[in-house]
């Protein structure tokens, strides 16, 4: 197992679970509860936990850590409309593979909803934030709601610092369910273990060639391994799993065409609003206990409200997207924050001191919408997924992406939607961020070997096995085909459940003594029983 976020930690539990022998091997540190500080030092949680990679044109933020993207993510876990499954994209034909839609993943969502749990949060959940948002899009004529969340509410202080992780235990990344029941079945977890590439052994199987990184300086290697298996299941992320392939190439043999190609960044793009106290309390007729309208930029737990007015299926592909309320913490969200109504981009200067200093007054809002599958890999790098500019986060990739103009309507719709919702009658400033200094932004990064029906646009089956190589698969956020217009955590996991009955049945048809069943971590089966059925078939192969 390489990865160890939603794909790598669903998939390792169920094998575990199944009888299989599971060793995990995950490049970042093992952090939790008190380990994630609530600062943004260098060395400090934040820079260890993160992989930050510039491309050209595209950066990519993701999670860098036992836990992956679950640990650093949002918990924001909505389901992908239905109309997501149906897009066509630039191919000209449905991108999905004809065995997936939203009513057959629908129970594989049950089953992750069940597992974590995922919880719809009530107005009395939201903190200021969302409320503001919330009554922003009311006095515009649209609708908000409450966003559905993976957060154990008696847990959560609402400090905002979940994107580094949660001291509190409250987000319910895999370090409390998945990865602790995959150990506890005899899983191993290798923290620090860089996978650079797979050969394969005379037997047919494979051997994974890995680097132990230094605990502090990611630049440094300490050692070097390999280890042999039957099957390997990828996992490391929509921005390392194609760079692993690419570099295997030699060994292999020729990777599908669609291996580094399509890559997504969830149609993805931020503004940044300065709220006027005084309108919103004018306008909105809003008050904290304290007397102050709004002020509260930094109370609460990530995204809390969302406007999915635009989440139409009969609305015309790429103009379809959702706003979701965010809060982005300091560092790279304050670079590229834009001053309102300022004619160049800018990152310095007066104008951008004043905005810093009403920071608390800030209301970001999160554009998903539907891109064109842009983004090309190209010659990997000696190792790892990027060259490491800083000994921590920092890096230096080879996407490149350049958005079409289908992509750039939808940011500018979405741009136009922004502007209006909290723009309206003086409410706020609106800007959105710039993309001059780091080229568009995603912290979602989707399909950069996805599943597909043709071999000439998808790297992998419906089953997630890659093309040409039988017995290595990709369950992580690079399988996904496209953007979903929503938060993917919640489709990526539910891809990996469903990918799992056919893992184990082509670990069986390997010589594996593994079986499918196992429950969902925590012991309830009630998604199970409506789960087993589609699995039945699959399960009997091999």
């Amino acid at each position: 197992m390489v990865g160890s976020g939603f794909g790598g930690a669903i998939t390792a539990y169920h094998l575990a679970a199944g009888g299989a022998k599971v060793t995990v091997l995950e490049r970042g540190p093992w952090l939790s509860g008190t380990d994630f500080e609530h600062d943004y030092l260098l060395g400090s949680s934040y820079t260890r936990a993160f992989d930050f990679v510039v491309g050209d044109g595209m950066s990519v933020l993701g999670g860098n850590c036992v836990g992956g993207g679950s640990v650093v993510y949002f918990a924001a876990m909505p389901r992908a409309p239905r109309f997501a499954f149906e897009r066509h994209g630039g191919i000209g034909r449905r991108m999905w593979p004809a065995a997936i839609s939203r009513d057959t993943l629908e129970p594989w969502y049950d089953r992750v909803a069940e597992a974590l749990p995922v919880t719809k949060q009530g107005w009395d959940d939201v903190p200021y934030a969302g409320g503001v948002f919330a009554a922003a899009c009311h006095h515009a004529g649209r609708t908000a709601n409450p966003v559905p969340v993976a957060i154990d509410g008696s847990r959560c202080t609402n400090c905002n610092w979940m994107m580094a992780g949660c001291r509190f235990d409250a987000k319910r990344s895999m370090l409390l369910n998945y990865l602790p029941a995959a150990v506890a079945h005899g899983a191993v977890i290798r923290p620090l273990h860089e996978v650079q590439h797979l050969t394969r052994t005379p037997q047919g199987h494979y051997r994974v060639h890995y680097t132990v990184v230094d605990d502090v300086d990611y630049r440094v290697h300490r050692d070097e391994g390999v280890i042999e298996a039957k099957l390997v299941v990828l996992a490391a992320g929509a921005g390392a799993t194609p760079v692993i392939l690419q570099r295997s190439e030699a060994a292999l043999g020729t990777m599908p065409h669609a291996v580094g190609r399509y890559f997504s960044g969830n149609g993805e793009r931020l503004n940044t609003a300065v709220m006027n106290e005084d309108r919103v309390a004018e306008v909105l007729g809003l008050s904290r206990p304290d007397g102050r309208a709004y002020a509260a930029n930094q109370i609460g737990k990530g995204p809390c409200v969302a406007s999915w007015d635009r989440l139409d299926g009969t609305l015309p592909e790429y103009e379809r997207y959702s706003l979701e309320q965010l809060y982005f913490p300091p560092g790279l969200g304050t670079i590229l924050a834009q001053v309102p109504d300022g004619s160049t981009p800018s990152w310095f200067g007066v104008r951008k001191k004043e905005m810093l200093s009403r920071w608390q007054s800030w209301l970001t809002v999160f554009t998903m919408s539907e891109d064109d599958n842009e983004g090309v890999f190209g010659t990997p790098p000696p190792t790892g997924n990027a060259v490491r500019i800083s000994q921590q986060m920092l890096g230096r990739g080879t996407l490149s992406y350049r958005p079409t103009e289908n992509t750039l309507r939808g940011w500018e719709l979405s741009d136009a939607d922004v502007r209006d919702i909290l723009g309206r009658d003086g409410l706020a400033g609106v800007a959105p961020w710039t993309n001059d200094v780091v080229g568009a932004y995603t912290v979602h990064p989707l399909a950069s070997c996805r599943i597909g029906d043709d071999p000439a646009t998808s790297a992998l089956d419906d089953r997630h096995e890659l093309r040409g190589h039988p017995g290595i698969f990709v369950t992580d956020g690079s399988a996904v085909p496209g953007a979903l217009t929503v938060n993917p955590a919640m489709t990526i996991a539910a891809l990996a459940e469903r990918a799992v009955p056919g893992i184990v049945a082509a670990a069986r048809a390997r010589g594996v003594d593994c079986r499918y069943g196992a429950p969902a971590p925590g012991g309830e089966t009630s998604a199970r029983r409506g789960v087993l059925p589609l699995a039945a078939p699959i399960v009997g192969a091999g």
